[in-house]
């Protein structure tokens, strides 16, 4: 069976622009789109006339369909002919969205629900699934470029290899561009007090970039061959990584990354780089996680 693209819907804007999302995606995919509601307190803010916890009361019925109803409006207008279904589970929102992810061939959520505090950049609702989803995730944010590329974040690391099969995917349904970039820093900047040796350093440099040309080449090596309808442009960047990727993203329809790459922490399932993007990126950023099915 084939598996559908997956929402989380909270009646949020930031839900019902995933909605749009998703639906899109869904339609380039050729699949359904399931809209997930979870039903739980306090997640959700219950009108007198029913008890909390049921969704089947008169109230709460209301308030769901109403929500759902402006999401599948949403989903129509973004993508007319892709097949719909709704889903009320009962639960957290974290916990309901993973477990619908194991079924799913994308997961989609806003970058901030109904429950996000206004100072915070990112819900824990994205953060969550970004980290322990069973499928790639797609967190809606920024103003996505329309006329340009999918971005792919290069580590060369065996954990992004996900990420990369993802992003070709991406750019051959988009009919765009791949940029595929990837960050290094100088031996001085690795260096814990940025002192090198001047006579070395020139040729040590030299050397250093040369290897990560060759890392950026593997990284997408072989994929042009089943992918040969997306034009690869490869970037090598010397600076910051984080903030580099997300100034990029600023011209990128979609950024992806992988959950975590070189020099994560082994017992971390979202590294570093991989939480700044979908706190600041300009993009919606997708997460490709090694051993999400």
């Amino acid at each position: 069976m084939t598996k559908p693209v997956v929402v989380g819907v909270d009646g949020s804007q930031s839900s019902l622009d995933a909605v749009e999302v998703a639906a899109r995606e869904a339609g380039l995919r050729g699949v359904g789109l399931r809209m997930v509601h979870a039903f739980g307190w306090p997640g959700l803010h219950v009108p007198p006339g029913g008890p909390p916890w049921d969704p089947g009361s008169a109230g709460v019925r209301e308030l769901i369909d109403g929500t759902l109803a402006e999401a599948e409006r949403r989903a129509r207008d973004a993508a007319p002919h892709v097949d719909l279904t709704r889903e009320v589970p009962v639960g957290e929102p974290l916990m309901v969205l993973e477990i619908e992810s194991r079924t799913a061939c994308l997961a989609v959520v806003g970058s901030r629900g109904l429950n996000s505090f206004g100072s915070l950049l990112l819900g824990s609702t994205a953060v969550h699934l970004a980290a322990h989803g069973h499928c790639p995730v797609l967190v809606v944010r920024g103003r996505p470029h329309p006329a340009g590329p999918v971005l792919l974040a290069v580590d060369g690391s065996t954990a992004a290899e996900p990420a990369v099969e993802f992003a070709f995917a991406e750019a051959s349904m988009r009919g765009t561009e791949l940029v595929a970039l990837h960050v290094w820093k100088s031996w001085t900047e690795r260096a814990p007090d940025g002192l090198a040796d001047p006579a070395l350093v020139a040729y040590d440099e030299s050397r250093l970039r040369d290897a990560e040309e060759r890392l950026l080449e593997k990284a997408v090596a072989g994929h042009p061959e089943t992918r040969a309808d997306v034009t690869v442009h490869r970037r090598l960047v010397r600076g910051r990584v984080r903030a580099t990727l997300v100034e990029a993203s600023a011209g990128a329809q979609l950024l992806v990354v992988g959950a975590r790459g070189r020099g994560g922490f082994t017992g971390m399932l979202l590294g570093s780089v991989s939480q700044a993007v979908l706190h600041h990126a300009r993009c919606p950023v997708a997460v490709a996680r090694s051993g999400a099915t």
